[in-house]
């Protein structure tokens, strides 16, 4: 065997991402021109390989291998256009020569890695156990000995980096600038060159490195290795010696060692198997990225494929791409900047001796010269150029799973193709289309299929519209492999997750959650299931705290159901069911709570009390005097009464109570002032009122709230500079936290009033009286200040002067205004 020249098959050791090994790998199968072409993958694929050749096969692709019975038990091999692999696979498919995968069978490495991974956690306990028994006294003297040998060392933290140890040889401190020096960035030889002789110095390298680390820590290398030596044992006695071999540099040398077929025979012996089934699946540029966790990643897919697509000029054309990207992102890039980027790029190149402008020399050239030596830049291209968002293809009668072929039949009708850079998408659900899409989008969630994830909308709020963020990521397809067990197609795979996630439930929130999603998703035939669960949960929990929070998903199914034409009332008795019980047992629930009770009943106090004004809502078209959703609101107020009028109760609570009926309109004229002024009285703990403060004015509009009234200003200053010294320090944080969460002109202006301190007169007009005080707005109206806009008002309305009563009227004679005034108060 060689890896250079010579007799035997040709062994093409190559890194399996980079340009360079590619180009290198065709220009060696062009030279040998070998009978065969066998190839490091799971021999599984041979019948997958002629796919490749199809011109609706785009890579990133990856071959995707998964046990039967266990779909989520998977591994990839992710192939980009710039791999030597998928290099090697086209050129024989174009030359109608055989190819052959001589990797470890994915039957057997699936079934090892679980084996594996059995062992790990066999071994986590029993790590367990022994640090247990060690802090019982009972092991000393494991302890002890354990700690004369040292620790075990695994493995894996003893792996050796061969390219890092040929770049540390070479001077390099940086093994990924080596590799792009020595073998990335070389090009092409002159007339005549030998393209085999890269191909031996480097096999001379790992052949060197073998000698010294042996398998390195690659534990399965021995058995891998045998595999593929026996696959190329065979290959020899079918075509004989002329034969490439195209694999990571790292199992050159031991593929080119002698060794029986016997002797392998024995290594493979007695492995573990699993029933497996392979396919192509698309991939993207970003997981090919080492930080995405892929072992064979490399840092920049997005820099390697443009070198291998452009062989001449790279600089110069990836200064123009990185020039169109800023132009749409709002930079201004000319031309000249090009130029200059360019030329600075390959002046660092020369100073710093490479024989080509890298990367990181064009992202000095860019900082420099287009960003005006700012940052800000570099993630943006980075993100978009360097990484890289590309997402590949692969045919459309490739094997896959029932439910996959499904789902890709669904994404075509609803024009909803996947991509691999994240895209939000707005829909209208009174739109056909956009609501097929929604259902399609919600049932994947509930199979665990998250291509996409609700948001916010930024421009409405009407429940006809919703908004998605959609990125595709290779490890879907894994989780439709998944969720295959349950349905062949979308729809009933869904349903049968639904009802039996509704039987397995644990909690009553965890059914209503489920029944929200059914209807969303649109299940009619897992709603029946779902409501049978949720009723015999609802009869059986009595945690006021968990009704509370099941209450608010389940009125949100009933009120805007509706917007997909589904059929709310039978959810809207259970609704009503569960509101009534909140009400029982609320008042009594809050009673004698620490500060973190109090802090999460506060958080079911809000959730139902927005759940009961949505069920509540006069103008829902469903709502019926005789089912009792009419006075829903008015028992609720009753309930909030409650709460606010217990002493036992905490003051947060009691607070958030007292201010959910004000913002009701539930409170008399100074009811407000008047539980303010019992909450904050000497015989209140000040932890308890600071509190109260805390909820009645929480959160980022009760700031308008002490704005507006200055009445309630008054009293919570009053009280605060009534607070003991002893006890200021206590109620200090509570209060922080509340003034915190408002707007910084709000407290600004809290500032300036509280300095100015209260209004002592209170102007009107002379020969006037003071008019009363409305409920907010401060000790009387200032009839000066309102009749100033009536001029400005008028101009914009185009009416005349006499239009708001305003006409004139002799001196010192006071004239009636109407009663319609603009001040809205009779005189």
């Amino acid at each position: 065997m060689t890896s250079g020249s010579g007799a035997g098959p040709v062994l093409l050791g190559v890194r399996h991402h980079g340009p360079g090994s590619a180009r290198a790998v065709r220009a060696a199968l062009e030279q040998s021109a070998p009978r065969a072409v066998l190839i490091e993958g799971p021999p599984e694929a041979d019948e997958l390989v002629p796919l490749a050749l199809r011109k609706d096969m785009r890579p990133p692709v990856a071959l995707l291998a998964h046990v039967q019975d266990d779909p989520g038990r998977a591994a990839f091999w992710p192939l980009a256009e710039f791999s030597p692999e998928w290099v090697a696979l086209r050129w024989a498919l174009e030359h109608d020569v055989p190819v052959r995968f001589i990797d470890l069978p994915a039957a057997h490495s699936l079934a090892m890695a679980a084996a594996d991974e059995a062992r790990a956690e066999e071994k986590a306990r029993a790590a367990e156990e022994a640090e247990r028994a060690a802090k019982a006294g009972e092991a000393r003297g494991t302890a002890a000995a354990e700690g004369a040998d040292g620790p075990p060392v695994d493995a894996a933290d003893v792996r050796v980096d061969p390219i890092g140890v040929l770049a540390e040889t070479a001077g390099y401190d940086d093994p990924e600038r080596w590799w792009e020096d020595v073998v990335e960035h070389r090009g092409p030889g002159g007339p005549g060159a030998d393209a085999l002789a890269p191909f031996a110095a480097l096999a001379e390298a790992m052949g060197a490195l073998r000698e010294v680390y042996g398998d390195a820590g690659h534990d399965r290398d021995p058995v891998r290795e045998a595999h593929m030596r026996l696959r190329l044992h065979a290959a020899r006695r079918e075509f004989g010696d002329d034969i490439a071999v195209v694999c990571g540099a790292w199992h050159v040398p031991a593929l080119a060692r002698r060794s029986t077929v016997a002797a392998d025979r024995r290594l493979l012996k007695g492995l573990p198997k699993a029933r497996t089934a392979v396919t192509w699946v698309p991939w993207t540029h970003r997981r090919l990225a080492r930080r995405s966790g892929y072992g064979a990643g490399i840092a920049a897919p997005g820099w390697y494929g443009h070198l291998f697509s452009s062989p001449d000029r790279p600089i110069e054309r990836w200064m123009t791409k990185v020039a169109g990207l800023l132009r749409e992102e709002d930079y201004a890039v000319s031309s000249a900047h090009v130029i200059e980027a360019v030329r600075l790029a390959e002046g660092l190149a020369t100073v710093r001796g490479r024989p080509l402008a890298g990367l990181t020399e064009a992202d000095d050239a860019i900082r420099a010269v287009m960003g005006d030596g700012s940052d800000a830049p570099s993630s943006l291209i980075h993100d978009r150029l360097v990484v890289g968002d590309v997402l590949g293809e692969v045919p459309e009668d490739a094997p896959a799973v029932p439910l996959q072929r499904d789902l890709a039949r669904s994404q075509r009708s609803l024009r909803l193709k996947p991509e691999a850079l994240e895209r939000e998408r707005e829909l209208d659900l009174r739109k056909e289309t956009d609501a097929g899409r929604s259902r399609l989008l919600h049932r994947l969630r509930l199979l665990g299929i998250p291509w996409g994830e609700p948001t916010r909308s930024r421009g409405s709020t009407g429940t006809f519209r919703e908004t998605w963020l959609l990125r595709w990521e290779p490890e879907l397809s894994v989780r439709v492999a998944e969720a295959g067990i349950w349905g062949t197609t979308v729809v009933s795979a869904a349903t049968a997750k639904a009802a039996s996630e509704a039987v397995g439930a644990g909690t009553l929130a965890e059914v209503t959650a489920l029944a929200e999603h059914c209807l969303l998703a649109e299940l009619p035939d897992a709603l029946p299931v779902v409501m049978r669960a949720l009723a015999d949960r609802a009869a059986l929990d009595a945690d006021v705290g968990h009704l509370a929070q099941a209450l608010p998903a389940l009125v949100r199914s009933v009120r805007y159901g509706d917007v997909r034409g589904t059929d709310g009332a039978t959810l809207r008795e259970v609704a009503l069911g569960l509101a009534e019980r909140v009400f029982v047992g609320l008042p009594p629930a809050c009673a004698g709570l620490d500060a973190d009770g109090a802090a999460e009943m506060r958080g079911h106090l809000d959730a139902t009390h927005q759940a009961v004004g949505l069920l509540g809502r006069p103008d829902d078209g469903d709502a019926r005097p005789e089912d009792g959703t009419a006075d829903l609101r008015t028992r609720w107020a009753g309930v909030l009464r409650a709460v606010s009028g217990r002493d036992t109760v905490p003051g947060l609570i009691r607070g958030r109570a007292t201010r959910l009926l004000l913002d009701d309109g539930r409170l008399d004229d100074g009811g407000a002032e008047r539980l303010m002024g019992l909450a904050l009285s000497a015989g209140t703990a000040p932890a308890d009122a600071a509190g109260w403060i805390e909820g009645f004015v929480g959160g980022g509009d009760g700031g308008m709230l002490l704005v507006h009234d200055a009445r309630l200003l008054a009293l919570v200053d009053g009280w605060l500079t009534g607070v003991p010294d002893a006890a200021f320090t206590d109620v200090l944080p509570l209060l922080r936290r509340t003034f915190a969460e408002y707007d910084s002109g709000v407290r600004r202006t809290l500032g300036e009033l509280v300095r100015r301190g209260p209004a002592r007169t209170t102007r009107h007009p002379a020969g006037g009286t003071a008019d009363v005080a409305a409920p907010g707005f401060g000790p009387g109206l200032d009839r000066d200040r309102a009749a100033a806009v009536l001029p400005t008002l008028r101009l914009l309305l185009g009416t005349g002067p006499d239009t708001f009563g305003d006409t004139a009227r002799p001196a010192g004679r006071a004239t009636r205004r109407p009663d319609n005034d603009l001040t809205g108060v009779p005189t």
